[in-house]
């Protein structure tokens, strides 16, 4: 079962919270915000007449083999483009798959820099990783043709499209020439178009887990219901097996860490991800984390402030008003994604937006607090044990779907996350950090 913990927000607003933000949004995030709004515009304008057309081929006289009553398979194809934390999410949907078919040859497809990711996971061989490169157009197109030619030249048996209603996802399983295609469909639900050529279509449930949503994919692949797999019985999806990491590693980060950064060395560290990413509506405001660190330090706890180099702004805000040695900005220090579960096996709490990191938790031991709002952790919540959840769940929330193309109606003015108080968040943090047995420094 997944640990969470639903808080409800002050139904008092706080000025300070109405206050413009010391570092702009859009400011931060401006090339990632441009990017997938481009990639929603492919989609729409180059994705519904393609999916069109290959539905008319498909209903008139399918190019590529079909199979009914399909024998066990052969070659299976998952197709998981996306987010990082999407994988950590699929991961049971992996180990069903193993267990099923277990003579069955396992492939992926996936955005290139998601791949780290995977490999720390050890789910799929390194050789069957079919990568796409998203960061341009041309490298996108290139890298497109020759994962299509080589899934032809491979004969997959199935391919599972996992994206939540992507058109591009959809046109690779069909072009893929596997005679099964498992992806998610709207049927009579309003939702994004995407053709009508998959043969196993899964109904989209927005109230079920989406790690259970995998879970089905993988029956309906021999499911005869229509819509397929809901005669399953879809067990509730275990935690991932924590990273290994070789004898010394650990330490040897460690040190390094305590090197870098000397005065954290003899304290507990809480490690805070202030950043929204790709979806800045998705963030606490920063106000509120400026209060929480300061109070953290206040309490004797080292604090430090995670993200990627574009991060920097967010730790370095942070730094400049709490003005406390033991606070660090560690935005751009890690080198891997493989490094920073590392520092989360240094640190005795994380507090985070919904994102990646808050998924990559589970693959670690550490506790973690995840603000929810504009994504809703019935479906997203973290498969980790000691993960707990901040939603406020207010009438307009979640507003990011797979209906939407999670493109939010909300001016901006993300309340579902401003109603989750520093004073909440901090009690949360301090029974955690308290508990006998707790990680210590």
């Amino acid at each position: 079962m997944i640990a969470r913990l639903v808080e409800n927000g002050s139904i008092s607003d706080n000025a300070a919270a109405r206050r413009s933000h010391a570092l702009p949004q859009e400011a931060l995030t401006f090339g990632s915000t441009l990017n997938i709004k481009f990639q929603r515009a492919v989609d729409r304008f180059a994705g519904v007449p393609i999916c069109a057309l290959l539905s008319l081929i498909n209903r008139f006289g399918t190019i590529f083999r079909t199979a009914d009553n399909p024998a066990p398979p052969r070659r299976i194809l998952v197709i998981l483009l996306s987010e990082m934390g999407s994988l950590v999410l699929a991961h049971p949907m992996f180990v069903r798959l193993k267990q099923r078919y277990p003579d069955a040859s396992l492939h992926i497809m996936l955005f290139g820099k998601n791949r780290e990711v995977l490999d720390l996971m050890e789910v799929i061989p390194q050789e069957n990783v079919l990568t796409i490169n998203d960061r341009a157009l041309s490298g996108f197109a290139r890298d497109s043709l020759a994962a299509i030619g080589r899934m032809r030249a491979l004969k997959f048996d199935v391919v599972i499209d996992c994206e939540l209603f992507s058109r591009v996802s959809s046109i690779f399983s069909y072009l893929s020439g596997a005679p099964v295609r498992v992806g998610f469909h709207r049927h009579t639900q309003e939702g994004l178009y995407r053709g009508s050529f998959i043969n196993r279509a899964v109904l989209y449930n927005p109230y079920r887990h989406l790690s259970q949503q995998f879970l089905a994919m993988v029956a309906a692949i021999e499911s005869a219901a229509e819509p397929k797999a809901k005669e399953a019985i879809v067990a509730e999806p275990v935690t991932p097996p924590a990273l290994n990491f070789a004898d010394g590693e650990l330490q040897q980060i460690f040190a390094q860490l305590h090197d870098d950064f000397p005065a954290i060395k003899e304290k507990k560290l809480v490690l805070v991800y202030p950043s929204g990413g790709i979806l800045p509506i998705r963030a606490w405001p920063m106000e509120n984390y400026r209060q929480l660190c300061a109070s953290l330090l206040g309490d004797g706890y080292a604090v430090g402030i995670i993200g990627m180099k574009e991060d920097k702004p967010y730790g370095q805000d942070i730094v400049a008003h709490c003005q406390h040695p033991h606070c660090a900005d560690l935005t751009g220090y890690t080198k891997s994604v493989r490094h920073l579960l590392a520092l989360f096996h240094r640190a005795s709490l994380l507090v985070t937006n919904d994102g990646g990191p808050g998924q990559f938790a589970a693959l670690t031991p550490i506790s973690s607090l995840v603000f929810f709002g504009p994504e809703t952790p019935v479906l997203y919540g973290s498969l980790a044990r000691n993960s707990h959840c901040f939603f406020a769940a207010l009438p307009c929330s979640p507003c990011l779907t797979a209906y939407n193309h999670r493109s939010s109606p909300c001016d901006g003015d993300n309340l579902c996350l401003k109603r989750i108080t520093p004073e909440q968040v901090l009690a949360k943090a301090r029974a955690l950090l308290e508990a006998p047995g707790h990680n210590s420094a």
